[in-house]
């Protein structure tokens, strides 16, 4: 409800439909490649980063200290998990302030 901007990742590859990977997470190494590493993965994300830091600056310059970022896929556990992982360690490492919340990750 309070998000400045809602990203929907059901357009990538789903690692629930390998049964290997199903019960992990996107914490999970394994999971996070294979989301990331796949060509739709990896270009999504080059974009979702590079928009994401021109758009913070820009947010900065109006006032706005901090903006919520919504990431959701279909059972929460698995896309949105690694490129939410991805991300905050990407602003992590541009010195931003960052914390990070997986309100579905664990509901099954």
């Amino acid at each position: 409800v309070d998000a400045e901007m809602v990203f929907d990742l059901r357009m990538l590859p789903n690692p629930y439909f390998d049964p290997d990977l199903r019960p992990l997470s996107g914490k999970d190494q394994r999971v996070a490649e294979y989301v990331l590493g796949s060509e739709p993965g990896k270009g999504f994300y080059a974009r979702l980063q590079e928009f994401i830091e021109n758009t913070l600056p820009l947010f900065e310059q109006e006032g706005r200290y901090r903006l919520t970022i919504g990431i959701g896929c279909t059972g929460g556990r698995h896309r949105s998990v690694a490129v939410a992982e991805a991300l905050f360690n990407t602003l992590k490492k541009l010195d931003y302030a960052v914390t990070i919340e997986h309100r579905h990750m664990d509901l099954g």
